[in-house]
C-alpha cells in the first residue's frame, strides 16, 4: 500500500512547487539578501585604473553610496551603463563600481570607450571579493547607507523606473525627505 501511496505524496509536493513557481506575483529579480539592514561586507580591491591604489569600503563611509557589479562580458552591464551615466551626471549620489571576474584591459577599454560613471572601481579579478557580497551574477547594485548598511540590492540591469520605483523610496527615507 505505502509503495503506491509515496508516489503520489511526491507527485502532489511537486505539483505544489510547479504551481508556485507560475505565480505571476512573483519578482524573479527579488532574491532575498542577507546583507539587507547588516552592515555591508568589507570592500577592498585593486583601483581598476591604478593596481597600486585601493578602493575600500571606507571610501564611501558616511555617504549614501552605490556600489554596482558590473563586467565587459556582461550584457545587462551594456544595457544600464547609459543610465548609469545620467545618475553620475546628476551626481544623486556617488557610484562606486565593482568589476566582477573580468579581464583588467577589456574593463579599462570599456570605460574608455563608454564613459566611467563611477567615482572608482575595485578591480575582483577572481571574483571572491563578490562572493563575500553575495553576488549572483552582474550587474548587481546595492545601496548603501551612511551607517554602512545595505538598505537595498538590485539584482539586473537599472533603468530610471527601477531606479524610482525600488531606490528612491529608501534613499528618501534615509534622507528624512517625505515620499
Amino acid at each position: 500500500m505505502l509503495r503506491y501511496i509515496a508516489p503520489l505524496i511526491f507527485l502532489a509536493v511537486l505539483i505544489g512547487f510547479f504551481i508556485k513557481g507560475l505565480d505571476p506575483d512573483r519578482d524573479l529579480n527579488k532574491l532575498p539578501s542577507p546583507f539587507i539592514d547588516k552592515p555591508a561586507p568589507a570592500l577592498d580591491l585593486p583601483n581598476l585604473k591604478n593596481l597600486t591604489e585601493r578602493v575600500t569600503s571606507a571610501d564611501y563611509e558616511g555617504k549614501l553610496a552605490l556600489v554596482n557589479v558590473w563586467a565587459t562580458w556582461c550584457v545587462g552591464c551594456r544595457q544600464e551603463h547609459g543610465y548609469l551615466l545620467e545618475l553620475a551626471k546628476e551626481e544623486v549620489l556617488p557610484i562606486y563600481g565593482l568589476n566582477w571576474r573580468d579581464q583588467r584591459n577589456e574593463a579599462l577599454s570599456w570605460l574608455t570607450q563608454l564613459g566611467d560613471p563611477y567615482v572608482a572601481s575595485g578591480y575582483d579579478a577572481d571574483g571572491r571579493v563578490g562572493i563575500d557580497w553575495g553576488v549572483y551574477g552582474a550587474p548587481e547594485t546595492f545601496l548603501i547607507a551612511e551607517d554602512g548598511r545595505v538598505l537595498y540590492k538590485h539584482l539586473g540591469p537599472l533603468d530610471s523606473f527601477i531606479w524610482e520605483r525600488d531606490f528612491m523610496p529608501h534613499i528618501r527615507a534615509e534622507r528624512g525627505v517625505e515620499q
